[in-house]
């Protein structure tokens, strides 16, 4: 095993080669493939995860690239992020730019770095869908909608035209096309149009309708220097294909490019693989046609069956050990998704091969039988009382062998979980449901936007009365009512009533409440008028009590307490977003955003994870459950008309004329729903368990899903329910959703960073905080002035990169001397627009006042005026600009990011990091000043293969330098006390570190029990 050239001298003694023995034989064949095209077709719970993951390992472990010359594509942050670390934990050394990423963020990171070659700015905004839904309503007037614009609801269609301009992207159908295509049909009217056209007159104004309307759209966006997740691979294809030379640098950097969940890639994002693979086309893509759940008109076979088209020399591998279920079930898996025949990769190629050896017939490796049942209720409630009941007859019976984590129940829309939730409630049985949407219905969210209408308005009423009945002021529910009554009879406002509440005879102590609340509310509205609503939103949150509440719940291990405060954390995320995106940054602007978001039918996004949480039975729908597994699960709800569903995914059809994948033909709606129950009994390890009722409320009798009649189950009915009804009917002594206890260890990050070592070293109290529950806080004036400088210094120093034409360096490769590259003489981008820079990266929050903004504004200018006058004559052309770094320490990860490398004449590199708080003297620089510096000597000798000289702070302040470098001693004594920190962190229970200096300092001493103030 050779040794790696980019590990220290330190790091290779334990440098090991990458042991894939535990893999199978076809794991093992994929994992080595050599060079040229390789499709992987991986059935479920084949590890093709680990294989991608490994392949990557190996790829980098035998030298055939480095980290940074692979390219692998997966469509979830998730998946990017579970891939990520996976080749991090089987790396045994730290690794730069290892791209792994989404499409998405593949192509914005390209558009972000060449948006200007192709004429757009590379300071666009991304739309989110939400975004594009609030930009076509306020813009409703400029489409000339008819057809697509009811009289009585002319906003009815905008989400169904957005999903259709997305899907048109995702072919890279531009406008123009569009508008052609329209014009042909209106000159050739014996042109032929889609089936079942009743009206060919009508039908041509329409299709001539929405064509202009995603003409209108697409100059909606350039007009508002904004692109939707589709523009990202439709500009991104753009560039490739006009800009030669710039495809040819991707095309040589990355060697290898790996793609995951290949059967759901569109048409644009499988060009996007075949441009930047290239050739050789050294491209792996991995799919189960069975498991396409989001292909575009149940294409789902059409771009393998493409790849084997023009890949012809590809090596097929098909991973069929499958090390999740048992063998009957996954026999019944397999025999119902055959009816999805022809429509399917195995049917085809052996039609095409005529090899029979080509089978997705998975084969267990475990050994015995699993539970396949299904149960057929008279009602809803009873098919609840039966799966509360058979999950905890089952967790009883393997008690101590058996988790709640192990259990699922599926339903197909998210609509269908609350009398599931409401059944387990009752028995005690915890639970998680795991809804992708739902933010602003959280009841804290619903309460914090209350109280924000209150400020707004005094005369809410509806908002009043919720911020009354929270349980922060425990308001006896009768004083509540007598204010209402008498805001009844007196037609006034409730908080009218509230400043009179002496006098309606409420009690004492509710006086008092009510007269806090209404000083609260005086006090805010004043903020509200000017500050940022994120700035009164925490400032009420502190004020009321309720954030300090909180936190002292989650502290005694109120699993409730531990969600709202990670609810807490994503509103706020919700609002900077806001902020960042507008200059009316008040309340009342962000209640009318929230107005219109709430209209278009977003309820804010929530994250689906799994290990998120306390241990507890998960409900999600089966779209969120693919690519994971449970012990037992229940498909519940299988009923006609709902599984499989009657909702045609796009309501607005592409023209066929339009599109470029080959569509199947057949029942494509069907099978892209049988594909779905499919991912939906692949889940189970042990036992699937399908339900059903005849009585949901309505007034007829509902019939069983087409589903189990073709898997040919049985029907008990009322039979499992009755027993398990008897058995188990009255509510247990387990844990109530309240009580749940926290278990922390999964909050606790994977990778760590100096910020969060200093934070847990100074208290671990304060690195829960932070770092563990992520508790919002408010901004100082010194982060907003410090990002707005580094900022401004980076677009500085990256504009003289692009006048010198000069590019950052590949790592690994050999560097002419800083002389002979500085003798030249050097272009810079001249005071007026390094003014510009900063104009455009001034942060304008949090500074307390104007006086003080001011006071920073002006600070900044006088600082690069004196930083542009101190290096005229002698500019240096920056090596790497924000350096990102992944470095192992004993197995640690850690990730970094360095402000500034400069090359020095010998070949070496110095480090530089830009401060701008008060300037420290070298005689005073104390050995934990240097710790952050010398953290990146490391990174930069283990992982960037570099040779530091030297280590600077840059006080821009005074344009000051203290330089250093950090000696062996230094270094080995700073990896133990990483290594000890993140020991302890692991094992922490977070007990607070009080001191008089450390907590007045400290972000969250106005809601710490504990603090020494």
């Amino acid at each position: 095993m050779p040794l790696k050239v980019f590990a220290s001298k330190r790091l290779l003694i334990f440098t090991m080669p990458l042991n894939i023995s535990h893999l199978n034989t076809e794991q093992q064949n994929a994992v080595t493939h050599g060079a040229g095209p390789l499709l992987l077709v991986a059935g479920a719970g084949t590890g093709k995860t680990a294989v991608i993951t490994h392949r990557i390992a190996h790829l980098i472990d035998q030298g055939s690239a480095k980290s940074n010359e692979i390219l692998a594509l997966t469509f979830t942050e998730k998946a990017a992020a579970e891939m990520e670390e996976r080749i991090d934990r089987l790396l045994p050394y730290g690794y730069i730019d290892l791209w792994v990423s989404t499409f998405h963020s593949f192509a914005d990171r390209l558009l972000k770095t060449h948006a200007l070659d192709i004429g757009i700015s590379n300071e666009y905004k991304l739309l989110t869908q939400t975004d594009a839904w609030l930009l076509v309503r306020k813009n409703l007037e400029k489409f000339d909608l008819d057809y697509y614009r009811p009289l009585g609801n002319p906003t009815k269609f905008i989400h169904a035209l957005l999903k259709h301009f997305s899907r048109c992207k995702d072919e890279a159908i531009s406008p123009a096309e569009y508008l052609k295509h329209a014009e042909r049909l209106q000159l050739d009217t014996d042109l032929p149009l889609d089936e079942n056209v009743a009206d060919h007159t009508t039908e041509i104004k329409r299709i001539a309708e929405i064509a202009n309307a995603y003409h209108v759209y697409n100059q909606l966006l350039l007009d508002n220097n904004a692109l939707d997740f589709g523009d990202l691979l439709v500009y991104t294809l753009k560039l490739l294909k006009e800009r030669p030379l710039i495809l040819k640098t991707y095309q040589d950097k990355f060697k290898y490019v790996l793609v995951d969940e290949f059967q759901d890639t569109n048409w644009a994002q499988y060009e996007l693989i075949k441009l930047v693979a290239g050739k050789p086309a050294n491209i792996t893509v991995v799919g189960d046609d069975d498991q396409s759940i989001y292909k575009f008109r149940g294409a789902s076979v059409s771009n393998i069956l493409q790849f084997e088209k023009e890949y012809p020399s590809a090596q097929k591998i098909f991973l069929t050990t499958n090390y999740r279920s048992y063998q009957n079930l996954l026999d019944s898996s397999y025999a119902f998704i055959q009816l999805n025949n022809p429509n399917r990769l195995e049917y085809q190629l052996q039609k095409t091969d005529g090899d029979s050896a080509l089978t997705k017939k998975l084969t267990a490796d475990r050994k015995g039988t699993g539970a396949i049942e299904y149960h057929g209720a008279q009602t809803l409630e009873a098919e609840t009382r039966f799966v509360a009941e058979r999950i905890r007859a089952l967790y009883e019976e393997q008690k101590g062998a058996c988790a709640w984590n192990d259990f699922a129940i599926l339903v197909r829309a998210n609509n269908q979980a609350d009398p599931f939730m409401n059944a387990l409630e009752r028995r005690g049985i915890p639970y998680q449901f795991l809804a992708s949407s739902g933010l602003y219905r959280q009841r804290l969210i619903l309460n914090i936007c209350a109280y924000l209408r209150l400020l707004d308005n005094y005369h809410e009423n509806t908002a009043t009365f919720r911020v009354l009945n929270m349980e922060l002021w425990n308001l006896p529910p009768e004083d509540v009512v007598k204010i209402t009554h008498q805001a009844r009879k007196k037609s006034w406002s409730l908080y009218e009533v509230m400043k009179h509440a002496a006098s309606i005879g409420v009690l004492q102590e509710s006086q008092i409440i009510i007269n806090r609340i209404l000083g609260l509310v005086e006090r805010h509205s004043q903020m509200a008028k000017d500050k940022p609503v994120s700035v009164v939103a925490l400032q009420f949150l502190q004020d009321s009590g309720l954030l300090q509440d909180l936190v002292r719940k989650e502290g005694r291990g109120d699993a409730y307490a531990l969600k709202e405060v990670r609810l807490l954390k994503l509103f706020f995320e919700e609002i900077r977003d806001f902020e960042n995106r507008t200059t009316e940054q008040t309340v009342k602007h962000f209640m009318e955003e929230l107005d219109f978001i709430l209209d278009s039918g977003d309820s804010g996004a929530l994250p689906v994870d799994t290990t998120d949480g306390p241990e507890s039975v998960k409900i999600l729908t089966v779209h969120n459950a693919k690519g994971l597994e449970f012990r037992y699960v229940f498909v519940v709800s299988l009923i006609d008309l709902k599984f499989p569903s009657t909702d045609r995914p796009d309501p607005i059809q592409i023209p066929d004329a339009l599109i470029r994948e080959m569509l199947p033909e057949g029942d494509v709606h069907l099978e892209e729903e049988r594909r779905l129950f499919y991912v939906a009994l692949t889940r189970a390890r042990d036992g699937i368990y399908l339900t059903s009722a005849k009585d949901y409320g309505g007034a007829r009798s509902r019939k069983p899903s087409r589903f189990l009649i073709e898997m040919k189950l049985t029907t008990k009915e009322g039979s499992a329910g009755e027993t398990a009804k008897t058995a188990l009917e009255s509510p247990t002594e387990a844990t109530s959703q309240k009580e749940m206890h926290n278990d922390l260890s999964h909050l606790i990050p994977k990778m760590f960073s100096f910020t969060q070592l200093k934070a847990f070293e100074t208290c671990p109290l304060q690195y829960k905080f932070a770092h563990i529950l992520r508790i919002p806080l408010a901004g100082k004036p010194s982060f907003s002035f410090g990002k707005t400088m580094h900022s401004t210094m980076q677009k500085f120093y990256e504009r003289m990169i692009e006048l010198n034409n000069w590019k950052q360096t590949d790592l690994f490769a050999a560097r002419e001397s800083d002389a002979s590259v500085q003798a030249v003489e050097i272009k810079v981008p001249p005071l007026e627009e390094m003014l510009k820079f900063y104009e455009e990266s001034w942060i304008d929050k949090w500074y307390s006042n104007k006086k003080q903004k001011q006071e920073y504004r002006e600070k900044g200018i006088k600082i690069i005026k004196e930083f542009y006058t101190k290096h005229e004559g002698s500019w240096r052309i920056p090596q790497f600009l924000e350096l990102g770094f992944t470095l192992k320490v004993e197995g640690n990860p850690l990730r970094g990011a360095i402000d500034r490398v400069d090359q020095t004449p010998d070949g070496s590199v110095e480090i530089i990091d830009y401060k701008t708080g008060t300037p420290k003297e070298e005689t005073k620089l104390a050995a934990e000043d240097k710790e952050q510096l010398i953290l990146y000597q490391i990174a930069a000798t283990e992982s960037l293969n570099l040779k530091p000289r030297l280590l600077s702070f840059y006080y821009l302040e005074n344009n000051s330098t203290i330089s250093f470098l950090g000696s062996e001693e230094e270094i080995n004594k700073l990896k133990d006390k990483i290594t000890r920190i993140i020991e302890q962190i692991k094992a922490s229970n977070f007990p607070a570190k009080p001191s008089p200096h450390t907590c007045k300092f400290c972000d969250f001493k106005n809601i710490c029990d504990f603090a020494a103030l």
